[in-house]
């Protein structure tokens, strides 16, 4: 969500901020500022983007070679200039910028409008800086105490950054269920919410723990906990190019990261399946297969995008392993006093590894002794640290906030497990798995295929950019698919679109279908083909217009449908990861048809780190 960057060195702060802060700007946000810190803080902030607030500064003193950035995603109060960060404590003692939501900001600010505290702003941030403020005046204590003191009173979660007037020399950096990092340089720190604005400065990182406090001079980092305890920074070197977060000529990033997804599923399976693709080696799994391959019970939890890769997961395991498996939305799994046991194998899957509600189900799971695994993308991020073991997917920085390879790159680390357990429990034929394994390993040349074709898109999404709705429709492996095109199409274009099991038309969605209504149905040749041409036969019926995704060569639904979309044939359990191609980019073309802001669609975040 919110993004933070600060630094301080010999070098002008400036530049390093606000660059860092463009690198940013795909997590979503509605106002930015900057504070400099030489003789005394220089604070600006606007509502709107970092090339507002670059305009605003013109003419101005932004001299300081300490600074923190931020751009902000509300929360508390409106979009607007005041409640822009960063924030300033009423006597002007501290400025701080904040990530995350202080859950107990109501109660500690009547507690400090008793003490005589007039507040600007509606933000939790500020009632954070008055709280650190007024324990620094009143315990006439130094900055690192106060803002330690202070987070003892905290409930919530926050990625702090904070300077004091009075200590000109240094930053002060906490996490709690916001992620922080730290690049070392030498003779100079950075800090960001993630490493994208660092990557071009230093490859050697430190990640902050939750309940983590650094305290940054140019020449000095001093790492302790919140209760005072000393800790030994761990730096680790960081493994991506600043050539993979810029666009490399692509309108957007979205629609480059689409046409990476061969790339980034190879990646994904590379060095894992072997060459005469008769294993698959996950050495993350290694010390819990045994565990897994004797599940009673798979429990996998996401949000979004990766909850639909959990459903294509559901019927991979169930279908080759033959475990039963639950597919639980994070956000209401860990309220709704799930049954877990201590036998259960939890799946967590997220792109960012900071998603607020999977962090906050791990813990739940963990607590009621269940083994946690992860499947995230970031290294480094909080759900590799919190699970107990897990798999990275290789699909490299996503910056688009609409999720495209993350997605399929899940569902190729989904597919390995499933084909890992399926040995190890006996569920498939050799035949069948060396069959698999081959065609998965052929999935990249298969996506390029259809990547050529991407003019066919522009036309369909030429006719249909002004629909109000769609509904788009799946039977098996392809109704996750359906969901994951449906929503891929209401995020970045804001058109209407529900996604349904085919089956299910006839229980409510068919009332809506009329010439006005396009259904995208995805129907490649498998167990359920001639089921699925019984819907088409049906929306037809009802004046409706369709868009097929097709395997090549069918006749039968083209003569049915308004559009088709060819794509070569695969094996049944592979088809989410070629059928998902095509909805990805019908829905990019509508939205830039529509002139919609593609990589940062409104009111949207790429990682959502607070509930």
């Amino acid at each position: 969500m919110c993004g933070i960057v600060g630094y301080i060195g010999d070098k002008k702060a400036f530049p390093i901020i606000i660059n860092g802060l463009k690198r940013l700007e795909y997590r979503g946000y509605d106002s930015a500022g900057i504070a400099l810190v030489n003789e005394e803080t220089l604070t600006y902030k606007c509502k709107g983007k970092v090339s507002d607030l670059e305009n605003f500064v013109k003419g101005k003193n932004i001299n300081g070679n300490i600074g923190m950035g931020h751009t902000r995603w509300a929360t508390h109060g409106e979009p607007n200039d005041v409640n822009a960060h960063p924030q300033i404590s009423q006597n002007g003692y501290f400025t701080i910028i904040h990530n995350g939501i202080i859950e107990n900001y109501s109660r500690l600010k009547k507690k400090l409008i008793d003490r005589g505290y007039k507040f600007e702003s509606d933000t939790d941030t500020e009632v954070l800086a008055n709280l650190i403020e007024y324990i620094y005046l009143k315990g006439k204590v130094n900055a690192e105490i106060a803002v330690r003191l202070a987070l003892t009173k905290v409930i919530g979660a926050y990625g702090l950054v904070i300077t004091c007037k009075e200590e000109k020399d240094k930053i002060i950096a906490a996490r709690k269920g916001s992620p922080l990092v730290i690049g070392v340089g030498k003779g100079e720190y950075f800090l960001a919410s993630d490493a994208t604005p660092i990557v071009e400065h230093t490859k050697s990182v430190i990640y902050l723990n939750d309940d983590d406090v650094a305290i940054l001079k140019k020449d000095e980092l001093i790492l302790k906990t919140i209760s005072n305890n000393r800790l030994t920074p761990k730096i680790q070197k960081i493994d991506l190019e600043i050539g993979k977060i810029d666009k490399n000529g692509f309108e957007h990033f979205m629609l480059k990261e689409i046409f990476e997804q061969p790339r980034a599923i190879n990646d994904t399976f590379r060095g894992r399946v072997n060459v005469d693709f008769s294993t698959i080696h996950l050495g993350g799994l290694y010390n819990v297969i045994p565990k897994l391959a004797d599940a009673k019970r798979i429990i996998i939890i996401g949000c979004g995008t990766s909850w639909h890769a959990g459903l294509v997961g559901e019927y991979l395991f169930e279908d080759l392993a033959r475990i039963p498996v639950e597919v639980e939305y994070a956000s209401e799994f860990r309220y709704r006093k799930p049954i877990i046991n201590s036998d259960d194998i939890i799946i967590a899957i997220s792109q960012s590894g900071e998603t607020a509600d999977t962090l906050a189900a791990i813990k739940l799971a963990k607590e009621a002794g269940a083994t946690v695994l992860g499947i995230c993308n970031v290294v480094g991020s909080s759900i590799p640290r919190y699970t107990d073991a897990g798999v990275y997917t290789h699909a490299g920085p996503e910056i688009g906030v609409a999720s495209t390879k993350a997605f399929t790159a899940q569902v190729t680390v989904l597919t390995m497990m499933a084909l890992v357990l399926a040995e190890k429990r006996n569920t498939l034929t050799e035949k069948d798995k060396l069959k698999l394994i081959k065609e998965l390993t052929e999935i990249p040349g298969i996506i390029e295929k259809i990547l050529k074709n991407s003019e066919d898109y522009k036309k369909i999404a030429e006719l249909y950019k002004d629909a109000s709705n769609f509904l788009y429709l799946g039977r098996g492996y392809l109704f996750p698919v359906a969901l994951e095109g449906a929503l891929k199409l209401k995020e970045i274009s804001y058109i209407h679109a529900e996604g349904y099991p085919a089956a299910e038309m006839k229980h409510g969605p068919i009332a809506l279908i009329d010439q006005n209504m396009p259904v995208v149905v995805i129907a490649t040749k498998d167990k359920s083909y001639e089921k699925i041409v019984s819907n088409i036969q049906e929306v037809k019926a009802r004046n409706g217009i369709v868009i097929a995704v097709v395997s090549e060569g069918d006749t039968v639904i083209k003569s049915m449908a308004d559009h088709v979309l060819e794509i070569p044939d695969t094996y049944e359990a592979l088809s989410p990861l070629t059928t998902v191609i095509p909805l990805q980019l019908l829905s990019y073309y509508i939205a830039v048809m529509r002139g919609c802001n593609v990589d940062q669609p409104r009111n949207l975040a790429k990682s959502v780190t607070v509930e």
